[in-house]
């Protein structure tokens, strides 16, 4: 069981994942995640969260926006990710239970995974004649995390609405 309420992952989808979605087909596409997206992410967070969530909760998950931000900031400067990386997950990190950040990590860490052997297939096969012009099929060892950031946010919420509290 997730320590996410599933009423409030039940809210929080329908909004978030189009957002996901379109992150994931952006960074394919164009290896940057717009600040538009980022932008939207927090302002279902701010609007929605205020609704179904205690205000207490509400409240504190900015502080997890921070952290992040601070971090994904400091990964930026290192070189470790892209700016548009850091900022999705400080946008993505209000979405989140703490309690469930163990959980999240081996999430996040699978799904990194799979998109990654699934980019690397897809671009080696014809299916790249799909989409022939997206920047991701020709960025060398770079690749869109875009796209295992959305996955992983948006199968959280999921898994959320099916198993939360």
């Amino acid at each position: 069981m997730l320590s996410i309420s599933a009423a409030a992952a039940t809210w929080f989808a329908p909004f978030v994942l189009p957002i996901c979605l379109y992150v994931c087909f952006t960074d394919m596409r164009e290896m940057r995640i717009t600040n538009q997206a980022n932008l939207a992410l927090l302002l279902v967070y701010a609007v929605v969260g205020g609704f179904v969530l205690p205000l207490d909760a509400y409240l504190w998950r900015y502080a997890h926006f921070g952290v992040a931000l601070v971090a994904g900031i400091a990964l930026n400067a290192g070189g470790v990710m892209g700016a548009g990386d850091a900022k999705f997950i400080a946008a993505a990190a209000p979405f989140i239970h703490v309690g469930d950040l163990r959980f999240l990590m081996a999430l996040g860490a699978a799904v990194t995974l799979a998109a990654f052997l699934a980019h690397r297939i897809a671009k080696m096969t014809p299916l790249r004649r799909l989409a022939p012009d997206w920047k991701s099929w020709s960025s060398g060892k770079r690749f869109p995390m875009g796209v295992a950031l959305g996955g992983t946010l948006a199968i959280y919420l999921v898994l959320g609405i099916l198993y939360g509290k």
